[in-house]
């Protein structure tokens, strides 16, 4: 038995200095929700208290994830089944109760619901674009300011995995998610899968979760989603000027459609910003893909490049 969940909520790191971490991340477009001697809390721009925890420890590494429930009956249900911890409060920016479990390959897997709300952050109105078909903005020059993207939310996660299959058999039963695009390499080998939440009639995210079964298990990376395609742009000079490092980009993936950017933390971690993806519901039915859909661009870098 399980549950369905909403939503990704947000990733967990171990690293050996805050301060670092943090500077980073504001350059990549987050805030400070909340810090202590041991643990960062950054937020993006919409009303979840934090997307992105960092503890102090001696050495960096990717800790694990978590999902939103509906309601700490949710919770409840988890807890009843030997795979999950007890519920108890959740000890971070507006609160809430959460349960954990570790995944098969070693992940912390925590599902939190009850969180207070925060006040959203300000993101300036989208530019109005003139394209070759209508030209709305007129007698008006169109001007950014400069500065880092405006993290929005944490739109997925990405995971190497030691066995595909009973990795998505795990996160099927207890979470309810639902195949997007399943990667196969050829008839009898399959690679992973892009899973999203199943809120039914809902339209959500193309994928929450990809599981890339390459026979170990290994943090690939966390997509967070930012205000449109000028706000990416806008983060990649800022990001370049402060001296980050690049990782694959700017394109557009064919599988889930995002415009994307990809760079690495100060600790080798991939982070990517992203806007624009697909949207589903339980009117679309699952698809096969294959590895050059997966690898390959609309537009932008082509093959050789991490997973979308």
């Amino acid at each position: 038995m399980g549950i369905k969940v909403n939503d990704i909520a947000f990733v967990r790191f171990q690293v050996p200095d805050l301060d670092v971490m943090q500077a980073f991340l504001a350059d990549f477009g987050m805030h400070v929700a909340q810090r202590t001697d041991d643990t960062l809390y950054m937020r993006g721009t919409d009303a979840e208290g934090f997307v992105h925890v960092s503890h102090l420890g001696n050495e960096a590494h990717f800790i694990g994830f978590a999902f939103e429930a509906n309601s700490v009956a949710d919770l409840d249900e988890l807890a009843a089944h030997d795979d999950f911890s007890d519920v108890i409060e959740l000890d971070a920016p507006g609160a809430g109760r959460v349960v954990h479990a570790t995944d098969p390959n070693g992940f912390r897997v925590e599902v939190v619901a009850g969180r207070s709300r925060v006040s959203r952050l300000p993101v300036r109105a989208a530019p109005i674009p003139n394209d070759a078909v209508t030209q709305p903005r007129r007698g008006v020059p169109l001007r950014l300011d400069a500065g880092p993207s405006h993290v929005k939310r944490l739109g997925h996660c990405v995971v190497d995995v030691i066995d595909f299959r009973a990795s998505e058999a795990w996160y099927k039963q207890h979470f309810g998610l639902v195949t997007s695009d399943e990667i196969q390499l050829d008839e009898r080998n399959v690679l992973g899968a892009f899973l999203r939440c199943d809120r039914a009639d809902r339209y959500v995210d193309h994928h929450s979760v990809f599981l890339v079964g390459v026979g170990r298990a290994a943090f690939n990376h966390a997509a967070y989603e930012v205000a449109d395609l000028d706000d990416l742009m806008t983060g990649h000079t800022h990001l370049t000027a402060r001296r980050r490092h690049p990782q694959w980009g700017i394109g557009r993936h064919i599988l889930g459609s995002q415009i994307y950017d990809y760079w690495l933390d100060p600790y080798g971690n991939m982070i990517e910003h992203w806007t624009d993806g697909d949207l589903f519901n339980n009117a679309t039915p699952p698809n096969i893909a294959d590895l050059a859909s997966l690898l390959g661009s609309q537009w932008g870098p082509t093959h050789g490049a991490p997973p979308s």
